[in-house]
């Protein structure tokens, strides 16, 4: 069975508790329950974010991750300059998906674009395309088509 999801009622008046959880650093053992999105948007959790995911990106998970480690941590228009000048085949794809996760932080929670920083950036394996070579002597071998989930996350610098 799953979890009794709270009221309004409930969420508000253990709001500060609950946020206190949320954000506090836990091991993977003890984390707490997910939160539903009625239960987010009640809570105001992610009010202070843009987010953006890219899925099924034609690449390595490896190498869209060397291209997603340069830009962590740096303010958005640092991130975006570095990575016009990559030569990074991942480049481009990591640059359009913090362009909509500015878009989304600017439009939807009425941020201001110039105190925006990359505060998450990852790459995920997806699923593998089992493709087939042929090879000598009536073998063949088989050659995995890689592809990657990218997730970004851009904040208001304190």
């Amino acid at each position: 069975m799953g979890k009794k999801a709270m009221s309004k009622q409930e969420l508000l008046d253990k709001r500060e508790e609950i946020l206190a959880d949320y954000h506090k650093i836990q091991k993977r053992s003890q984390k707490m329950p997910v939160l539903t999105k009625k239960e987010k948007k009640i809570l105001g959790i992610g009010k202070d974010e843009g987010r953006a995911t890219q899925s099924h990106v034609r690449m390595a998970t490896s190498k869209a991750a060397l291209v997603c480690d340069l830009v962590r941590g740096k303010d958005l228009a640092e991130a975006k300059a570095i990575l016009t000048y990559t030569n990074r085949a991942a480049a481009p794809v990591v640059l359009k998906l913090l362009n909509s996760a500015e878009a989304n932080a600017v439009n939807n929670n009425g941020l201001d674009s110039n105190q925006l920083y990359v505060a998450e950036i990852s790459a995920r394996p997806g699923p593998i395309l089992k493709r087939w070579k042929a090879m000598g002597k009536g073998s063949a071998s088989r050659i995995n088509k890689r592809t990657c989930h990218i997730t970004a996350v851009v904040r208001e610098r304190a």
